[in-house]
């Protein structure tokens, strides 16, 4: 019989969507949920010009992103 445990970050799914949207060109989020390497990538290419940062909030915003753990964030 199924228990119903999930697991899932320990990282704000709301967190994650502030520092997005205002410091989401620079990659901020991605190290918020420890993603470093891609984070850095973010940084230095200003978030593929600012387009992946538009996706990034959508992403967010409909519970895709996960933390460097492959888990999803919390609500």
């Amino acid at each position: 019989m199924a228990t119903g445990v999930y697991l899932s970050s320990h990282k704000k799914k709301r967190t994650a969507l502030l520092l997005c949207i205002f410091t989401g060109m620079f990659g901020g989020h991605y190290f918020y949920v420890g993603r470093f390497m891609r984070g850095l990538l973010a940084m230095f290419t200003f978030n593929f010009l600012f387009i992946g940062w538009l996706l990034d909030i959508i992403k967010i915003m409909r519970g895709r992103l996960k933390d460097n753990n492959g888990l999803p964030l919390i609500d």
